[in-house]
């Protein structure tokens, strides 16, 4: 796999296209570290880490996210999740340009020297980084 965090993203995109509850998803530290920040968002419902076997008897660690829908009338609160930065094309960002992502109401995840964080925490600590991903 080339880009596991934009495999990441396609498997959520596609659990809330089919209205499933949670999605599971392989385990590094970077893909735990979105789905916190996904989760203290609003975004998603609960994330936590658990070790499976396979039928080798090998474990593995995976990551099981658990999909937030509106009450009313059931759509999926995050409507866009769209990686920007890519294996091929990275794109940096000064804390200045950092993206406001829909007027405020969504975020971008970005990858700076003090850890993963949102475009609002990265602009107030004036740290600019690789832009991950936008969530609407």
């Amino acid at each position: 796999m080339t880009d596991p965090i934009a495999d990441m993203l396609t498997r959520i995109r596609n659990a809330q296209a089919v209205n499933k509850e949670d999605v599971v998803i392989p385990f590094s530290k970077t893909k735990i570290a979105i789905a916190q920040i996904l989760e203290e968002e609003g975004f998603l419902d609960k994330v936590e880490r658990f070790k499976e076997a396979n039928k080798f008897g090998n474990e593995f660690e995976n990551i099981k996210v658990r999909l937030r829908y509106s009450k009313e009338d059931g759509t999926p609160i995050i409507r866009s999740i769209k990686r920007i930065s890519k294996p091929g094309c990275k794109i940096y960002s000064k804390y200045e340009n950092l993206p406001h992502v829909l007027g405020g109401l969504g975020i971008a995840i970005v990858s700076t020297s003090q850890g993963l964080m949102t475009n609002r925490q990265a602009r107030k600590k004036k740290v600019g980084g690789e832009v991950i991903c936008e969530v609407f």
